[in-house]
């Protein structure tokens, strides 16, 4: 690796380190407080809303969360061993960690604050865990390519999102 692309690569690396803070996650972690998920699938609701269907490995717990279309075509694609003919987004993503070394080792989705769900990405650079924020739709898309779990905190699994106000 050349002088200018290594120097880019340490610049990069400290960037990501610097700014992928999740307050919480580890406590969830610690505690086993997560659950490991499973993708049914997507689906469009009556609505014609895109969901994405997850459930829990042991306890059989469903999670159901609105996403994109886009996004549902993403999830999709892996989930029913598709290749595109060009890379997604998120085949581009981790096509990038790989090329800087950083090697994703789960998804999880951490919580549910006023209707709106939250997830991050754990990644391993230079041998440290980092945890960036990411929507949900794009961790689970991106932990699927990836082959790794998608999990999911108690609390997220016992809260209801509230039914949109006319």
């Amino acid at each position: 690796m050349s002088g200018s692309l290594r120097s880019n690569r340490w610049v990069l690396l400290l960037l990501l380190l610097a700014f992928s803070t999740t307050p919480g996650l580890g406590d969830a972690q610690e505690t086993g407080k997560l659950q490991e998920m499973e993708v049914l699938g997507v689906t469009a609701d009556p609505g014609g809303q895109a969901r994405i269907l997850l459930r829990t490995k042991t306890g059989k717990r469903g999670l159901s969360m609105v996403i994109g279309h886009f996004e549902a075509v993403g999830i999709a694609l892996p989930l029913e061993g598709k290749t595109p003919p060009r890379p997604y987004t998120h085949d581009l993503i981790l096509n990038v960690l790989r090329g800087f070394d950083a090697t994703m080792i789960r998804a999880v989705i951490t919580e549910l604050r006023e209707n709106t769900y939250y997830a991050d990405l754990v990644l391993v650079i230079d041998g440290r865990e980092v945890v960036f924020d990411s929507r949900p739709s794009d961790a689970v898309a991106l932990a699927l390519r990836a082959g790794v779990p998608i999990l999911a905190t108690e609390e997220v699994l016992e809260a209801t999102p509230r039914a949109p106000r006319p």
